[in-house]
């Protein structure tokens, strides 16, 4: 599989996509493409680094990976195609974001490029999924790779705002430096985890852009959809 990544990224990563296990990765997500229907269409797999760029990203939100329905995938967590029906841990995400922000308009699209082209990697832990069937790409070695994405933004950048929702996200982030950057942690916005309490009133939004004015960087406008 020919890798379609942002040059800038490709330059910031060198050392890892030149690591054995890299290009076996890649091989093995040529196999399942060429085998089964995965998600999402190729060219879009590293969509979150192509729509925002390593020097452009304030803010990081961890998914854990692709959803796997037909048309719904994009590259980016939590987002769908423009047109396809808002998934529930999406609309729990719209939900809490319009009562956070006191808006009376709930966003009707679920695509979140605009959130990316400002400066918000929406980056999930596997990048690619068989269809109808969750987590099917846990095995291949995203998470290697995703793993050192994190560090090193973590490492190389200052004042970045990490989102981390549900436990796979905070298990994610246990390196990230937090003397650094900004770490929110809450339930993940699934109905199960929200309609326990652990998702509704966690005001992200508006103290992720509270941090970033503190440091004289563009608030992220979440409502732009």
């Amino acid at each position: 599989m020919q890798l379609q990544l942002n040059p800038e990224w490709q330059s910031i990563l060198t050392n890892e996509i030149q690591k054995p296990y890299f290009s076996e990765l890649l091989e093995m997500v040529d196999l399942e493409y060429q085998n089964y229907t995965c998600y999402p269409p190729k060219d879009l797999i590293f969509s979150a680094f192509n729509q925002c760029s390593f020097s452009n990203t304030k803010v990081v939100i961890i998914g854990q990976d692709p959803y796997h329905g037909k048309g719904e995938a994009n590259g980016l967590c939590f987002s769908v195609n423009d047109g396809v029906k808002i998934p529930p841990s999406l609309r729990n995400i719209y939900r809490e974001l319009v009562d956070d922000l006191g808006s009376i308009f709930m966003p009707t699209s679920g695509n979140l490029a605009s959130w990316a082209n400002q400066g918000v990697l929406l980056l999930n832990a596997t990048l690619t999924v068989r269809e109808d069937l969750p987590n099917s790409h846990k095995q291949l070695k995203w998470n290697v790779f995703t793993d050192a994405v994190i560090q090193k933004l973590s490492d190389e950048k200052e004042g970045l705002v990490f989102l981390l929702w549900g436990n796979f996200a905070h298990q994610k982030g246990l390196k990230i430096n937090r003397d650094k950057h900004l770490v929110l942690e809450c339930g993940h916005p699934s109905p199960m985890s929200a309609n326990q309490g652990k998702w509704f009133g966690n005001k992200h939004f508006s103290t992720a852009n509270s941090y970033l004015e503190s440091k004289g960087l563009k608030p992220i406008n979440w409502l732009n959809l």
